[in-house]
């Protein structure tokens, strides 16, 4: 019990460092796209962070795996490397119940993994989903930051606002340009400036105006002297429907694990074995790091890093693919995801059980021959 706890606190501990240094570059990279889309105007700044906490239950079912097979290779390999494991082996701890004591701990990670991929990161997803869907259906204020210009890319428009009320319901200092083609040929650049504008919703029509009042257009082709200064109190502009943000996830992604099962898309019937599959590939990925870990003081514990990232890169992709092939048919749905496992359990074992097999077998052929050299 007490190498068992030993080797349990090694790899816990290891494993935390690791998932938080990869949940921490994972999170970067997606946070600063956030930004970038805040910043560009394609989604409301006060939005990000909520989305980076709705999307933190799906980094993890993806981090946590990787963090326990890093954490096991870290782990075991400075143990081989210190010679604590050969010690470990001569006092009577065979590689079978090395495995039994590196799967306790992997289960426990595989239950997290498996809550996490079925119950709580589809809901972080449903709700990613919803803010993105509001912001394409919001009023256009909360794409708009006061003192900052914002450029449409799609329609080139570019709009500037000096304040903003509390509410974020009325607009001040509104300035706006945009260029469009005239009928002659060549563009038109047509400037707007009001004292303060709002979204009105039209719901007759189902459209929503940008309102503004107290102003002046200036209509006309820039380098001539054909402009039209036109003073209104109120004017009226179309907001037309922005497209919806596109992500990274699938539909099914955001539906609950009970709407799946009661399903019968392939798409959802793909997207649940996924999400099974994300808890049994932990156990299995711990017994081939077990398996890749060993090593010798001369080598180094860092020797066996790539391949064993590639065997787990590759059982991965192959998860992924046969998902794909769930959804266009080209996998028998009763096949699924597990052929992938099966083949990855048995290069596990091979790696864990494949070297004292063959010697065993070896030695119990080479018996009979020293028997009868004896005789």
């Amino acid at each position: 019990m007490i190498l068992f706890r030993y080797l349990a606190r090694e790899i816990f501990i290891t494993m935390v460092a690791v998932t938080a240094t990869l949940l921490v570059i994972v999170m970067s990279g997606r946070f600063v796209k956030y930004l970038a889309q805040a910043a560009s105007g394609d989604l409301a700044p006060d939005v990000v962070f909520s989305i980076m906490a709705y999307r933190l239950p799906s980094f993890l079912e993806l981090v946590l795996p990787l963090g326990l097979f890093i954490a096991i290779l870290l782990a075991y390999g400075r143990l081989y490397v210190e010679s604590e494991m050969t010690v470990m082996s001569a006092c009577g701890l065979s590689t079978r119940r090395l495995a039994l004591y590196t799967l306790v701990p992997s289960a426990f990670v595989a239950l997290l993994v498996a809550w996490l991929s079925l119950s709580v990161s589809p809901a972080g997803i449903a709700k990613v989903q919803e803010i993105f869907e509001d912001a394409k259906n919001s009023s256009g204020l909360e794409l708009l930051v006061a003192g900052r210009f914002r450029l449409d890319e799609k329609s080139g428009r570019v709009t500037y606002i000096e304040r903003m009320d509390d509410g974020r319901q009325v607009m001040e200092e509104v300035f706006s340009a945009e260029q469009s083609r005239a009928r002659e040929g060549g563009k038109k650049l047509s400037v707007v400036l009001a004292e303060r504008g709002t979204i009105q919703n039209v719901e007759q029509h189902n459209a929503r105006y940008l309102v503004l009042e107290n102003g002046f257009q200036y209509t006309g082709k820039p380098g001539s002297q054909e402009f039209r200064v036109t003073a209104f109190e109120q004017f009226g502009q179309l907001v037309k429907e922005p497209e919806l943000q596109r992500n990274s996830y699938k539909k099914a992604d955001a539906r609950s694990t009970e709407q799946l099962m009661a399903s019968d898309d392939l798409e959802d019937k793909a997207t649940l074995q996924w999400r099974i599959s994300l808890g049994i590939l932990v156990p299995i990925i711990a017994l081939i790091a077990q398996a890749l870990s060993k090593t010798s003081h001369r080598r180094g514990r860092y020797v066996k890093m790539l391949p064993a990232f590639l065997i787990y890169i590759v059982y991965v992709v192959s998860l992924n693919a046969a998902r794909d092939g769930i959804e266009k048919e080209k996998i028998p749905l009763e096949l699924g995801m597990w052929w992938v496992h099966g083949i990855f359990l048995l290069i596990a074992l091979g790696l864990l059980f494949g070297a004292d097999g063959w010697r065993r077998l070896r030695a119990s052929a080479a018996k009979p021959v020293d028997t009868v050299a004896g005789q």
